[in-house]
């Protein structure tokens, strides 16, 4: 299955600036939550930003990025008509499902990776003293991890829209939406308690929440991952 599933990859890498508009705009859409991240957050912070949980702000990224490409995944094939031709192939289920969560976590992930290295870059240009300043190993490990299941769980639930949207403009929407829903709760939770949260967090570390963040990304990206491979049926594809 390997060798289908990497022939899947090679066609949607060759899609991932297709989506809708053109791809003056797709370049600009990237280069702004890149710049920020390698750039801007990394001029104002200082030295601190190799150590200042600020750095998390490249999580953004693969949502950005990820979220503006993955409903393309099917919803786009719908539009250009060339699902069915797809789905007729001999390639496996497996094979084409994979595929495309596959080009989607890594784009958003290894665009975030470069991000934050030239961050560092950056950091280190502006406020050279002689020694090079490195992440701390609980920011390195955070960015590290964070964004590839960030960048999953955006995959999951995008790809499981595009299945069904009747259009990627559909499917981007969605998506959105559902992307801001926790934000929203979370805002709405810290209001509301927040001298119950402050209390209850007093005593945890920023690497203890950072783990407990993982966990929960953990088991919300194999949900997703298990929902979107029972949902993926090809007959019904063919025929919606």
């Amino acid at each position: 299955m390997i060798g289908d599933m990497l022939t899947v990859m090679w066609k949607e890498r060759k899609s991932l600036f297709r989506h809708r508009g053109s791809r003056l705009r797709a370049v600009f859409n990237l280069l702004i939550p890149v710049g920020l991240v390698a750039v801007y957050f990394p001029l104002g912070e200082g030295r601190n930003w190799v150590s200042s949980p600020v750095a998390l702000f490249a999580l953004i990224i693969p949502m950005l990025l990820v979220g503006t490409t993955v409903p393309d995944a099917f919803a786009g094939e719908r539009e250009r008509h060339t699902l069915s031709t797809l789905l007729a192939s001999r390639l496996p289920d497996r094979a084409v499902l994979f595929g495309k969560i596959a080009v989607a976590v890594a784009y958003g992930w290894i665009v975030t990776l470069i991000a934050i290295l030239l961050g560092l870059v950056t950091v280190n240009a502006a406020h050279w003293q002689g020694h090079v300043l490195l992440y701390s190993p609980a920011i390195a490990v955070a960015d590290i991890v964070l964004s590839f299941l960030v960048a999953t769980f955006v995959t999951g639930a995008g790809i499981l829209i595009s299945l069904r949207a009747a259009s990627v403009q559909e499917a981007q929407q969605l998506l959105v939406t559902i992307m801001l829903i926790p934000p929203i709760v979370l805002a709405v939770i810290l209001t509301a308690f927040h001298k119950q949260v402050a209390s209850a967090l007093g005593g945890v570390s920023f690497l203890e929440a950072v783990l407990i963040a993982m966990g929960v990304l953990i088991v919300a990206d194999a949900l997703l991952l298990m929902v979107t491979m029972a949902r993926f049926q090809r007959a019904r594809l063919i025929l919606g």
